[in-house]
C-alpha cells in the first residue's frame, strides 16, 4: 500500500510526543495510521504559531486517515482558525462538537464568525452558550470575543462594560488576567481614553511575563504620541 499522500515527516518525530490521552484517542486505527496520525498531529500542534498553514497541512494529512475522531477534526479546526481559514474552521468545529459534546470550541467559534465579517452571528452564538460548562480561561476568552463583537458593531462603550469583570483585577489565571487586559487596554484606545488605555497596558505587562502581547510597544507609542 502506499504511503498516504501529506506533508514529509521528519524523521525524529515519532508521534510519541503527543499527549498520553490524545494518543489513547487514536486506538480505533492500525498502529501504522495511528503512528503517522499521531506525527501529523504532533507536526500540526509544533507549527500552528509560526506556520499555521503548514500546521494546517499536517491536520489535513491527519484527517486524511482519521476523520472520524474527534481528536483529529478538533485539530484541522484550530489549525485552519490560526491560519485565518474561518469558514473551514467553522465546519470542523462543529463535526468536533458532533464528536465530542465539548463546550471548548465555543469562543473560537464564536470568534470565526467575526472574521467572516458576522458580529451578529457571532453574538446569536455567544447567547446559545451555557458559561457554566466552560473552564474558567474559555469563558474570559468568550467574554473577550463577545466584546470584540460589540466593537465590530461600533459599540466599544458596551464592549468595555463586558470587560470589566474580576479577572480584569487579577482574579483568574495569569492567561485569563492578561487576555481582558488586554482587550479592556485596547478597547479604552479606541474610545480615545489614552492615558487610561496607557494604564492598562502597563497592567497587562505585569502579569504577560512570557511576553505573549505586544502591549510593551503599545504602551511604547502611547507614550510618543
Amino acid at each position: 500500500m502506499n504511503e498516504p499522500v501529506g506533508p514529509e515527516l521528519p524523521g525524529d518525530v515519532t508521534g510519541l510526543e503527543l499527549d498520553p490521552d490524545v494518543r489513547s484517542q487514536l486506538g480505533t486505527l492500525t498502529k501504522a495510521t495511528a503512528d503517522r496520525v499521531a506525527r501529523h498531529l504532533v507536526m500540526a500542534g509544533q507549527l500552528v504559531d509560526e506556520d499555521p498553514d503548514a500546521a494546517l497541512e499536517h491536520a489535513l494529512a491527519a484527517r486524511s486517515e482519521g476523520s472520524r475522531l474527534g481528536v483529529v477534526r478538533e485539530a484541522v479546526a484550530y489549525t485552519a482558525y490560526a491560519a485565518g481559514k474561518y469558514e473551514q474552521a467553522l465546519a470542523e468545529f462543529r463535526a468536533a462538537r458532533r464528536m465530542t459534546g465539548s463546550p471548548e470550541y465555543f469562543p473560537a467559534m464564536a470568534d470565526s464568525e467575526r472574521g467572516l465579517g458576522r458580529p451578529e452571528r457571532a453574538l446569536d452564538l455567544i447567547a446559545t452558550v451555557d458559561r457554566s460548562e466552560l473552564d474558567p480561561v474559555a469563558r474570559v476568552e468568550l467574554l473577550i470575543v463577545e466584546a470584540g463583537a460589540r466593537r465590530d458593531l461600533g459599540q466599544p462603550a458596551a464592549a468595555l462594560a463586558l470587560l470589566d469583570v474580576p479577572a480584569l483585577h487579577g482574579r483568574a489565571s495569569v492567561t485569563a488576567v492578561t487576555r481582558v487586559r488586554y482587550a479592556y487596554a485596547d478597547t479604552l484606545e479606541e474610545l480615545g481614553r489614552r492615558e487610561e488605555a496607557a494604564r492598562w497596558f502597563a497592567r497587562v505587562l505585569e502579569v504577560d511575563v512570557d511576553a505573549q502581547t505586544d502591549a510593551e510597544e503599545r504602551l511604547a507609542r502611547l507614550g510618543e504620541e
